[in-house]
């Protein structure tokens, strides 16, 4: 990202002006408070609850490795050039990161056309995870799959290379917005419309074309094939569920046509969406097409091995009469078996709805069609069917030891078929919560399949064309006639999806559970009774919808971290480790040196010592040259410097006083913080010992105190109207910086804090109450993980030196508070009580 030339050695520099200095370490202070920030909400995404990709991944790599190399180069102009080890260093760190973020998958070198015959599940790099598995099943399991052949993610490549796609697909990728569908949906045509137009090689229209005439020849009638996407993480760990196209019923002499058309849902927008979000590598996406003989099915559906809300172990077979893709798709609501998975496959439950319509293979391609009126209401499967699918799930679950989402077709003779297998996702069992009063909420509706369980609050928006997808607001509630794959480009901001028809076994279900979206299907009347744009709760637990917000419920669920196991998590928190540990703990440490700096944040935090220590003048521990020390009534290590006008001229001793400080801001400040006895020990629960215990510093110079090691110098530079106060307050930094004069334009207060000495639920709790009292002072506050950043502009003077007075007294009030905030309650009322003595 940022490399030095190492090959021309440079004269050394002059040393620089005092007034070049202070701007190098203004701008050192400013970068070091930027990276702070990027790394907390690094932390913060590492928790798996919020959306991002890669691309977020390499900006912000990029932006911290700009911002460190800043960082050094103003501490050796600071320092005369003293710490140009640091560059070796943060070239070495910037390097290893480089190398993860940078990583790309190879496509494995093959033949372009792979018989089924020849296919098991550990290929799934060459013929892509749908038909590594179709291949397993048929040749480890030994069950019936479709007759056909694989073009492997080698053709894809070749495709991709031979038209010089790469690069231009990659470009238009990476400039991807998640939160822009809009966006989305136009680079999406841009690539497909790219691929369409592309032509195929000689060489693998010939491979593709000499195996479909060898399938031909195995049968003495004119055969169709479906081809079926397979992408090389389809049907693994990531379902891709319904991401990717399937053509059903093609001639032969469409193939070649057909299989761009595959290709080309590559870069749909809902897979892009998937894709991007799960934080794929552009390079990850190749994909292979499985070119299967068509089944004209009777009957199709899909099979859960188990449930997959975790809340049982039996069985669950869901079928349509006709082609599976209105199963899955959610067109139509299915009818639901479950067998026992005990070896006697007893039919535990039916559940037969009415089947209007029903898709079936026309001349070519697919039609609707009307079900026959004396099959209307009928099972679809007959109980011997049932317990042959029953006993071909098990084999299944057994092969691969997990459970199983299977789809499968019942041809037209009585011959069934597997079509596909994936690991089915199985939730934490839920616990039964205790249900608040209830009794003034208006249940809208009370029936319904839950799909994923959860807890989901919003205002009602409709979906019923692509469109209004583009426009999906945040937080909002989707209610739609039946269930869609295209959904997944909203779920990102739906806060709960409520269907009238489908199933918690189709492609859309797999998705919300995902993306852990409560849900509810095949809810009936959600459309009629719900209003738009009506504020409800959605109680996907217990199987009900609310007019209204329940805040009371949403706070007794708690769903898993959304997205635990994306690559992109994965990556991060590998990059991360570069990147956040701090190892430069204490600055008397004997090891507190460049050679010991092992991430970014031990550069930074080395770099931000460093300066100080330079910028006045304090070296091994003695006293300042440069500066003065503040003999105040605090428990703190003070050195001021003055810029001209903030302290009162010809003071006779090192030591200033007080009194003797003329700076505005300052003296505001040192009011409020003086106004206060500053508290003792804290009165600390087990749980706040042993947090405080967990974060503290493991290793104290024997020859220091524990006091000590916790007060470590703090620095203000102060003019006449100019203060910028770097104080460490035991295991937090906080910076205060303003400029407070009669000019209301000028006026501005800056406060930066990070930091804490108990766990982070107790960091958080300060963080929130400190933020609580500023946005009483009309402080605009950014709060980041364990970073808060506040500001106020344009104020009189009278009023900027209120709130500096009122910054100086919560310095105060809230040293060491953390570690007693055991619960949201003493929060709130340490809140009320600084703003009832203070503020008001």
């Amino acid at each position: 990202m940022f490399k030095r030339d190492k090959t021309q050695k440079k004269p050394p520099r002059p040393r620089v002006s005092f007034k070049e200095r202070y701007r190098c370490f203004q701008n050192l202070l400013s970068e070091n408070n930027a990276v702070l920030e990027i790394m907390a909400d690094m932390e913060e995404k590492l928790s798996g609850e919020y959306l991002f990709d890669m691309q977020y991944v390499r900006s912000n790599c990029e932006k911290l490795a700009h911002k460190v190399k800043i960082i050094i180069d103003n501490l050796n102009k600071i320092s005369h050039e003293k710490y140009k080890e640091l560059y070796d260093l943060f070239e070495k760190i910037n390097s290893e990161i480089e190398a993860i973020v940078n990583k790309k998958r190879k496509i494995p070198v093959s033949d372009f056309v792979i018989p089924f015959e020849n296919i098991t599940k550990d290929m799934a790099d060459i013929v892509g995870g749908k038909n590594a598995n179709l291949g397993e099943v048929k040749n480890q399991i030994r069950l019936p799959v479709p007759d056909g052949f694989a073009i492997t993610t080698y053709a894809y490549k070749r495709l991709i290379d031979y038209n010089k796609l790469s690069k231009k697909i990659n470009q238009k990728l990476l400039s991807i917005n998640l939160n822009d569908t809009q966006g989305i949906i136009n680079i999406s045509k841009d690539i497909k419309e790219l691929v369409l137009k592309a032509q195929v090689p000689s060489d693998l229209e010939t491979a593709i074309l000499n195996a479909s005439a060898a399938l031909s020849r195995k049968y003495p009638q004119k055969i169709k094939v479906s081809l079926r996407s397979s992408a090389i993480y389809e049907d693994t760990e990531f379902t891709f569920a319904g991401q990717y196209a399937t053509d059903l019923n093609v001639a032969l002499e469409d193939i070649i046509f057909k299989y761009k058309e595959i290709i080309a849902s590559l870069f749909s927008p809902r897979a892009i969406f998937y894709y991007k979000s799960k934080g794929f590598y552009e390079e990850d996406m190749a994909m292979a097409v499985g070119v299967l003989t068509m089944i004209g099915a009777n009957t199709s559906g899909v099979i859960y091995t188990q449930s997959p809300d975790g809340l049982g172990k039996d069985i669950i077979i869901n079928a349509v009469w006709g082609l599976g893709r209105y199963a899955v798709e959610g067109t139509v609501t299915p009818q639901i078996y479950v067998i026992k998975k005990d070896g006697s496959q007893t039919i535990l439950e039916k559940n037969i709805g009415p089947q209007e319509f029903m898709l079936t293979c026309g001349h070519t391609g697919v039609e609707e069609v009307t079900v026959l009126q004396d099959l209307k209401g009928m099972p679809c499967l007959t109980e011997p069917q049932l317990k042959t699918l029953a006993e071909y799930a098990v084999l299944i679950e057994n092969h691969y030891s997990r459970p199983q989402d299977i789809e499968w077709a019942l041809d037209k003779k009585g011959s069934f078929y597997i079509l596909q297998t994936r690991p089915l996702k199985i939730r934490s069992k839920h616990v039964s919560m205790k249900l608040p009063d209830l009794k003034d909420y208006k249940v809208l509706i009370d029936k319904g399949a839950i799909a994923c369980r959860g807890i989901g609050i919003g205002k009602a928006y409709f979906v019923s064309k692509d469109e209004d997808l583009n426009t999906f607001p945040e937080g909002a509630v989707m209610v739609a006639k039946h269930t869609s794959p295209k959904f997944v480009i909203a779920m990102g901001k739906a806060s709960a999806i409520v269907t009238d028809i489908g199933s918690a076994t189709g492609h859309m279900a797999s998705l919300a559970r995902e993306f852990q979206i409560p849900t509810i299907l095949n809810a009936e009347v959600a459309t009629k009774r719900i209003t738009p744009g009506k504020e409800i709760t959605v109680d996907a637990v217990n199987g009900n919808i609310y007019e209204g917000a329940i805040q009371e419920l949403k706070t007794l669920y708690k769903r898993e971290h959304l997205f635990k196991d994306a690559p992109v998590l994965k990556t991060l928190a590998e990059i991360a480790k570069r990147i956040v540990p701090l190892n430069l703990l204490n600055p008397d440490d004997e090891n507190f040196k460049p050679q010991h700096c092992q991430t970014y944040h031990d550069i930074t935090r080395l770099a931000h010592q460093e300066s100080m220590n330079e910028m006045f003048g304090i070296t091994d521990g003695m006293g300042p040259k440069g500066a003065m020390r503040l003999a105040a009534r605090m428990p703190l290590q003070i050195y001021i410097i003055d810029l001209g006008g903030g302290l009162k001229e010809d003071i006779s001793s090192q030591v200033a006083r007080v009194e003797d400080i003329r700076s505005i801001p300052l003296n505001a400040l040192l009011k409020g913080i003086l106004s206060l006895e500053w508290p003792g020990p804290r009165p600390v629960d087990i749980s706040g010992f042993l947090s405080m215990a967990a974060h503290a510093p493991l290793h104290i110079p024997a020859n220091r105190g524990w006091e000590d090691q916790l007060w470590e110098r703090s620095f203000i530079m102060a003019s006449r109207e100019y203060m910028n106060f770097a104080l460490r307050l035991g295991f937090h930094l906080s910076t205060i910086e303003a400029y407070v004069g009669d000019n209301i334009n000028d006026n501005y207060i800056r406060f930066f804090f990070k930091g804490g000495g108990a766990g982070f639920d107790r960091i958080s709790r300060r963080l929130n109450l400190i933020k609580e009292v500023l946005e009483n002072l009309d402080f605009e506050v950014k709060l980041t993980a364990d970073v808060l950043d506040a500001k106020i502009t344009k104020y009189k003077r009278s009023a900027m030196e209120r709130r500096l007075d009122m910054l100086g007294r919560l310095t105060v009030f809230t040293k060491n508070l953390d570690i007693v905030l055991h619960n949201r309650d003493i929060m709130e009322q340490h809140i009320q009580e600084f703003l009832k003595e203070h503020v008001s």
